[in-house]
């Protein structure tokens, strides 16, 4: 019956336009279906503009450093089938496609996490890569560190790289109470130190840039007394990157040094490099830090408040 013969043709024409739809949404940038969210820890990365190739770059940069500073990362044989398969696709049988496509997400949710796996940031021309099993002011500090001494440039689109040791949302309450225990490790008596705030949000509107500032000082100030505000030559720079509802944290050195942590500004000569070395954990090198600032620098430094994209 022709009837009969031309329903069975349709059905198979509609799923493999259906599939085909679905085949695209599946290969959005790496990251798509994972969303930041309070209590992951990572890497926050401003690009320009071309957020797939900066997710690339990353990967490359922290696979690199990744493999210097903890070994290389190592993968079963099963993850290296899972993602071999992701090029085939099946486009006349919806049915199977559905099943591999069930198979996978199966799958993947028993992997191991992996060392660096890109999520969505929830904000444009921002890359998140969520770390695991390292720590992240160690290793951004050290590529930054590399990065300013050699002044090999190796990255296009990535602009700034910033860590997250922290995250939870980003609410009044719920940032007094996490960054209460958060900043012990830098400013708890006996620690104590210089500091100042970096403020930024993206994609929220109800936080107060003037209250969280005073707010989380105020808690520094209550972990030691000692604990100054400086904005021209700080020991440690508290970065707060609020997006949407979920507020990233880190307590970063030598941020004026590293331009603001800026991979494409760090690499840059200047003659007064010469007399300035990348701190350590102590506050002596710290101090040399501080006392080597240029003029430039501190007039950028007190422009930090208003802090750039």
């Amino acid at each position: 019956c022709p009837m009969a013969a031309a329903e069975p043709a349709a059905r198979k024409r509609r799923p493999k336009g259906h599939f085909a739809a679905g085949a695209g949404r599946a290969k959005r940038p790496r990251g798509a279906g994972r969303q930041l969210e309070a209590g992951m820890r990572g890497i926050l990365i401003t690009c320009n503009m071309n957020e797939r190739k900066c997710v690339g770059e990353a990967y490359s940069l922290l696979g690199e450093y990744g493999d210097l500073l903890y070994g290389p990362e190592q993968f079963s044989d099963h993850e290296e089938r899972l993602s071999g398969s992701d090029r085939e696709e099946d486009e006349d049988d919806v049915e199977a496609a559905v099943k591999k496509e069930v198979g996978q997400i199966r799958a993947s949710t028993e992997q191991k996490l992996r060392r660096f796996q890109s999520v969505e940031s929830g904000a444009n021309n921002v890359v998140f890569i969520r770390t695991q099993g390292i720590e992240p002011e160690n290793l951004v500090h050290h590529i930054l560190k590399d990065m300013h001494t050699t002044k090999k440039k190796k990255t296009r689109v990535i602009l700034r790289m910033l860590p997250i040791s922290g995250t939870c949302k980003a609410f009044m309450e719920d940032m007094k109470k996490y960054t209460e225990t958060f900043f012990e490790p830098w400013f708890k008596a006996p620690n104590k130190g210089t500091f100042q705030i970096v403020y930024k949000a993206r994609n929220n509107s109800h936080m107060s840039r003037e209250e969280v500032i005073k707010e989380l000082a105020g808690i520094v100030g209550s972990l030691n007394p000692e604990n100054k505000v400086d904005l021209n030559n700080p020991q440690y720079t508290i970065v707060v990157e609020i997006i949407k509802t979920v507020c990233c944290l880190s307590v970063v050195r030598d941020y004026v040094l590293f331009r603001k942590y800026n991979l494409q500004e760090v690499v840059k000569s200047n003659k007064e490099d010469a007399q300035q070395n990348p701190s350590s954990v102590t506050e002596e090198q710290n101090s040399e830090v501080a006392k080597a600032e240029t003029e430039e620098q501190k007039k950028s430094s007190k422009e930090v408040k208003e802090e750039n994209k």
